[in-house]
């Protein structure tokens, strides 16, 4: 089984984040299935407390060295409204 780094960047929540976690939570507390527009919103996965997931890869490079290797984010090509950088680790 191999392991594979990731790196990806959220947009705080704002209003219509919390909107669509309301409506989440609404059809979970029902027992009812959540709209079409409330799964795309958050990326077909549940609501991620960071926010709405951003696509940063033209800022994320992977990197090697003398018996290292990794990613390196240039931050002058992070959005602006970013918010958090999310590092993590997959098996």
């Amino acid at each position: 089984m191999g392991m594979s780094m990731h790196v990806t960047g959220f947009r705080a929540p704002d209003d219509r984040w919390h909107k669509m976690k309301a409506i989440w939570d609404a059809c979970h507390e029902a027992g009812v299935d959540k709209p079409f527009d409330v799964w795309e919103f958050f990326g077909n996965e549940p609501p991620d407390p960071s926010g709405v997931e951003v696509d940063i890869d033209e800022a994320v490079s992977e990197f090697s060295g003398d018996s290292s290797g990794g990613y390196e984010v240039d931050v002058r090509r992070l959005p602006k409204d970013l918010h958090v950088i999310r590092f993590y680790n997959s098996w």
